[in-house]
């Protein structure tokens, strides 16, 4: 009545359980930069809608169309801050 379990079956199932870590661990990781894009996009956004609605008090304000939005949202603050130093730039010239 004692479980016969053999060797090849325990290391099956061991081989087994490490693949579905790591495809479980490959799908989380896409998921992550999702998630950080999503929240730079989302920052970036409300920081560029804040910078023009003050800016608006001052006669300063950044565009906002599908190159400024993407760049606010693959950089998030820094790439505010680029285009607000674009900004300038192209103005002095």
């Amino acid at each position: 009545m004692g479980v016969d379990i053999s060797a090849s079956v325990i290391i099956a199932y061991m081989v087994g359980l490490i693949m579905l870590y790591l495809v479980g661990w490959l799908l989380v990781i896409p998921l992550k930069w999702i998630f950080k894009l999503l929240i730079n996009g989302l920052i970036g956004g409300v920081v560029l809608f804040v910078i023009n609605f003050f800016g608006g008090f001052f006669g300063f304000f950044i565009g906002i169309n599908p190159v400024t939005a993407l760049i606010a949202g693959f950089l998030g603050v820094p790439g505010i801050i680029l285009l607000i130093a674009l900004k300038y730039i192209l103005n002095l010239t």
